[in-house]
């Protein structure tokens, strides 16, 4: 990937407000997703710089359909029957019936020229007229200066949360800047899986995944807690059989952790995503309930993520 195609990325803040020199936007629960087209050649970029198009072929007619050639970056989602995204649905999008969605909510590079230092507006302006009509790509709309109605109304609508931007931003490939800023309405968090422990009663294959963060000024791994619930049968043979070549006798960090005694260790490599309740003043999640993985990220870039 082209270090110029690396998205741009959000800080978490934890209030939302009103200022006539922001938009909001609808915070997706996907995929980050970055497409590269030149003639009617389309790559798709992971956000970490992994070429994905043959995973999300199915998206590839509909952006052959745009005139000429770009770089844009959006979300692939998973729609429920409200029209939510559900990072969940996502995880077995390709296999089943679920409505794929690829929203899209900027342009880096237009007609072979770099837009990234045009204010995001203008940007934005050009993207709507550059996508075409179709079922799999949606243009992400924004509301100008009322970002506490908007955080009000994806509460109401239990959305994931919303995404402010700085009207006349640019774009800054691969740097967490505070001119994108994001309100999450549901607690969610990426996590590395270092380990599991045994089934228990009629549940198979594994009981709990032990999880833990990076703590990137230490250079070691934190444990954050363990999570049993979000597994369908599938999901906990499917996961099981991916854990089984990560299998180590080294213990990821030196705290002592719960069911120390149960469990079966990981080289930390699989990430993962969980929402929660709240954080304890132990550092673990609350109510932890497992969403899926996540391959769209690396583990040693998964840290703690604080408003």
């Amino acid at each position: 990937m082209n270090p110029a195609y690396r998205p741009m990325l959000a800080t978490l803040v934890d209030e939302p407000f009103d200022d006539e020199a922001w938009v909001f936007e609808t915070k997706w629960d996907g995929f980050r997703l970055v497409t590269e087209k030149r003639g009617d050649d389309v790559t798709l970029w992971s956000r970490n710089g992994i070429d994905v198009t043959a995973k999300y072929a199915v998206l590839v007619p509909a952006l052959r359909r745009i005139e000429g050639s770009c770089v844009i970056d959006g979300e692939l989602c998973a729609l429920d029957a409200h029209g939510r995204s559900r990072f969940q649905l996502l995880q077995n999008a390709l296999n089943a019936k679920a409505r794929l969605l690829y929203v899209v909510f900027d342009a880096l590079f237009v007609g072979g020229k770099d837009i990234r230092d045009k204010p995001l507006l203008e940007r934005k302006a050009i993207l709507e007229a550059l996508l075409p009509r179709d079922p799999l790509l949606h243009y992400s709309e924004h509301v100008a200066a009322f970002g506490k109605r908007a955080f009000a109304r994806a509460q109401r609508a239990h959305e994931e949360g919303v995404i402010a931007k700085r009207a006349a931003s640019l774009y800054h490939s691969g740097k967490r800047t505070r001119d994108w800023l994001k309100f999450k309405a549901v607690q969610e968090q990426e996590v590395v899986i270092v380990g599991y422990t045994g089934p228990r009663r009629s549940r198979k294959y594994f009981g709990a995944l032990a999880l833990a963060v990076r703590d990137k000024a230490r250079k070691q791994w934190v444990y954050v807690g363990h999570v049993g619930t979000g597994f369908t049968a599938a999901a906990l043979k499917s996961l099981y059989e991916t854990m089984q070549p990560l299998r180590t006798e080294k213990k990821p960090f030196g705290q002592k952790v719960k069911h120390e005694n149960e469990t079966t260790w990981l080289v930390p490599e699989l990430v993962g995503e969980v929402k929660f309740t709240e954080w304890t003043s132990e550092g673990e999640m609350r109510h932890p309930t497992f969403l899926g993985l996540r391959t769209d990220k690396k583990a040693r870039d998964v840290i703690r993520e604080q408003a």
